[in-house]
């Protein structure tokens, strides 16, 4: 069902891009945080030795686990109340939650505030994406989503910097502050023209179930989470845990957490820029997210045969993976593009979210597989099937570069 024509731009640093482009910047820095400060963190409340493996999946689980929630609860919201309104709630969330992270004493209190985190970063990423569809031409959204991904994943360099320079918990303070501050900022910012019509129409809004009702729509859904699966395997196993890979691979001097996730994510925004403009000049998404899972294919199979390699080398091969896993704006770019504007807010905020929830189970395969098979073994074995799973997925993915995205899903 075609709704009227909204008004949309061809300027790709317009105000709604860069506060996006901002808000993303924070929600990383928040993000990654935990893995860069897990060791440190830990200690502090008297964990050692395999307790900092155990005890770091646990947590990490529980923020992805809190992101799966908060993907639901913000995505519904989004469709029903609008994008600004999500982005303000999820921001001041996830800003007050890290504030009372760097407070803690205790692993059950971790836990719980890193789950609370998590569903207040849930909701950035997905409004974010939609409202720059929403207001930029189709013409031109591949920039826009572009300039999000690659401002707002540089988040995580900022992140590591603020790790080594201050102690943990200031450095959980810091993201507080810095949320807050992008809160204020965010009040200039303008509704979506396409949300505005749908308000005043009685079409169903945010109607999570309905993805679940129609085997077509349930199919584009699961296929869209899917593409993205690789990216989180990636980031939650071979760059989380570096250190310990980095024993067994034999590398010569000793590897931080901060520093591959910050050469992580420095490759992952040049991966951001290439895909962005690759997809303007390829006028593709899926022939992009395939060239990039290619590179995810060759970043792990370097990352395996760096038996013996230096720091410097293994962290410039931790960039390369970053780089690999660019694709992550394409992705959720993908996902919003395949909805109407009754329900893109609902799919573009639970699909980055479901993927990163899919951290829990990929966390625990490799648990089970490293107890049976090994360190390197077990991380091959999921990394393979994560990979498989996505590039099937992508081929049953429709283009959606040249479509126009004003329109309604209908209910039958």
């Amino acid at each position: 069902m075609q709704s009227q024509q909204a008004v949309v731009s061809r300027n790709i640093l317009s105000v709604p891009v860069i506060i996006a482009a901002l808000g993303y910047f924070v929600d990383i820095y928040d993000l990654v945080l935990f893995s860069i400060v897990r060791v440190p963190s830990l200690k502090s409340l008297g964990l050692q030795g395999q307790e900092l493996i155990d005890q770091g999946v646990f947590l990490l689980n529980m923020q992805m686990a809190g992101m799966l929630v908060g993907g639901v609860i913000w995505g519904v919201l989004g469709d029903r109340k609008g994008r600004l309104k999500i982005m303000f709630a999820s921001i001041f969330l996830y800003s007050l939650a890290n504030f009372l992270n760097g407070t803690v004493t205790s692993l059950p209190a971790y836990a719980v505030l890193r789950f609370i985190a998590g569903i207040g970063l849930a909701g950035e990423l997905g409004a974010g994406i939609t409202l720059v569809s929403e207001v930029l031409h189709q013409s031109v959204r591949g920039y826009g989503t572009m300039v999000v991904a690659s401002v707002g994943v540089s988040g995580a360099i900022l992140a590591n910097f603020v790790a080594k320079a201050f102690e943990w918990r200031n450095a959980f303070y810091i993201g507080g502050a810095l949320g807050l501050m992008l809160l204020i900022a965010r009040i200039s910012v303008a509704e979506s023209g396409m949300f505005r019509q749908m308000a005043s129409t009685a079409v169903s809004k945010g109607n999570f179930l309905s993805l679940f009702t129609d085997r077509r729509r349930f199919g584009r859904y699961l296929h869209s989470i899917l593409i993205g699966i690789p990216t989180w395997f990636v980031v939650g196993i071979l760059i989380t845990f570096s250190p310990e890979f980095a024993k067994v691979l034999g590398v010569t001097g000793p590897i931080t957490a901060g520093n591959a996730v910050m050469f992580c994510y420095l490759g992952l925004v040049f991966g951001d820029l290439a895909s962005g403009v690759l997809s303007q000049l390829l006028q593709s998404r899926r022939q992009v997210v395939f060239i990039f899972l290619v590179l995810t294919v060759a970043g792990i199979g370097w990352y395996f045969l760096a038996d013996g390699v230096s720091p410097s080398l293994f962290y410039w091969i931790c960039a390369f993976l970053g780089f690999g896993s660019g694709y992550w704006a394409i992705f959720v770019t993908i996902a919003a593009e395949q909805f109407g504007t009754n329900l893109r807010a609902t799919v573009a905020t639970t699909v980055p979210n479901f993927v990163r929830g899919m951290v829990v189970p990929i966390t625990m395969l490799f648990q089970l597989c490293r107890k049976q098979f090994g360190l390197e073994p077990g991380a091959l074995i999921v990394g393979g099937l994560c990979l498989a799973i996505a590039l099937f997925s992508l081929w049953r993915l429709e283009e959606t570069f040249h479509k126009d995205l004003d329109y309604f899903e209908e209910f039958l």
